[in-house]
C-alpha cells in the first residue's frame, strides 16, 4: 500500500506540473504583451517629446522673426513722428506705437515662456532617452526568456504526460477512479497529509480510530468531509 500511495503523491506532483504548465499557456503571452507594451509606451513617450521639441523650436524662430518685425515697424513709427504735423495724427501714430509696444511684450513673454519650454524638453528628452534605451534592453532580454519558455511548453507537456501514463499503470483502477474524482472534483491535492489530527486540505477533525488506521498504512483511507486520500507523515501529521 505504501508504494501504491507514492505513486499517487508522484502522480500528483506530475498533475500539478501539467496544471502549471497549462496556465503559463495563458500568463506568459500576458507578460510578453506587457513588456512589448512598456517599450512601445517608452518608445512614444521619446517620441513625442522629440516631436514637441521640434515644433517649440520652431514656434521659437517664428517669435523671434515675428518680434524683429514689430521692432523694425516700431522703428519705422518712431522716425515717423519727426515729420508729424498735427495732433490728430500724432495722438493716431502714438496709438499704433503703444500697439506695437504692447504685441512687442507679449511675444517677448511667450519667446521666453518657450526657451524655457525648449530646455525643459530637452532635459526630458536625454532622461527619456536613457529610460527607452533601458526598457529595450531590460525587456528584450525578459522577451527572449519567455519566448523561449513558450516554445518548449509543448516538449515539457509531451514528457509530463508519458510520465503520467507509466505511473497510472502501476495504480489500481478503482483506487485512480477515486484519484481522479477527487482532483477533478475538489482542484488542487487530491492526496493530502493528516495535520494536527485532521484533514489537512478541509482541516476536519479525524477520529482516534482513522487516525490509528491511516498510520498503519496497510490501506488509503479518504477523509469522510471532502473524500481527498489521506497519508500519514511523520513529518508534517504530528
Amino acid at each position: 500500500m505504501q508504494q501504491k500511495l507514492e505513486l499517487l503523491l508522484k502522480l500528483q506532483v506530475i498533475d500539478y506540473d501539467l496544471g502549471e504548465l497549462e496556465r503559463s499557456k495563458e500568463y506568459l503571452p500576458d507578460m510578453m504583451e506587457n513588456l512589448t507594451r512598456e517599450i512601445k509606451e517608452a518608445q512614444e513617450q521619446y517620441d513625442n517629446s522629440v516631436e514637441s521639441l521640434e515644433e517649440a523650436k520652431i514656434k521659437q524662430k517664428n517669435l523671434e522673426l515675428e518680434i524683429k518685425t514689430k521692432e523694425a515697424e516700431l522703428q519705422k513709427f518712431q522716425q515717423q513722428m519727426m515729420s508729424i504735423k498735427t495732433n490728430k495724427e500724432y495722438d493716431a501714430l502714438v496709438a499704433e506705437i503703444d500697439s506695437v509696444k504692447a504685441n512687442i511684450s507679449s511675444k517677448e513673454t511667450e519667446l521666453l515662456e518657450t526657451i524655457d519650454l525648449v530646455d525643459l524638453l530637452e532635459n526630458n528628452i536625454k532622461d527619456y532617452k536613457i529610460k527607452l534605451e533601458q526598457t529595450k534592453e531590460n525587456n528584450t532580454k525578459q522577451l527572449s526568456i519567455l519566448q523561449k519558455k513558450i516554445d518548449s511548453i509543448g516538449d515539457k507537456v509531451s514528457g509530463k504526460e508519458v510520465e503520467r501514463k507509466v505511473i497510472t499503470t502501476e495504480i489500481p483502477k478503482q483506487l485512480m477512479s477515486v484519484y481522479e474524482r477527487v482532483r477533478k472534483g475538489k482542484g488542487g491535492s487530491a492526496v493530502v497529509a493528516v495535520k494536527k489530527r485532521a484533514c489537512g486540505a478541509c482541516y476536519k477533525s479525524l477520529t482516534p480510530r482513522k487516525i490509528q488506521d491511516i498510520r498503519r498504512g496497510d490501506k488509503i483511507l479518504t477523509c469522510d468531509n471532502c473524500g481527498r486520500l489521506l497519508y500519514w507523515d511523520d513529518n508534517i501529521s504530528k
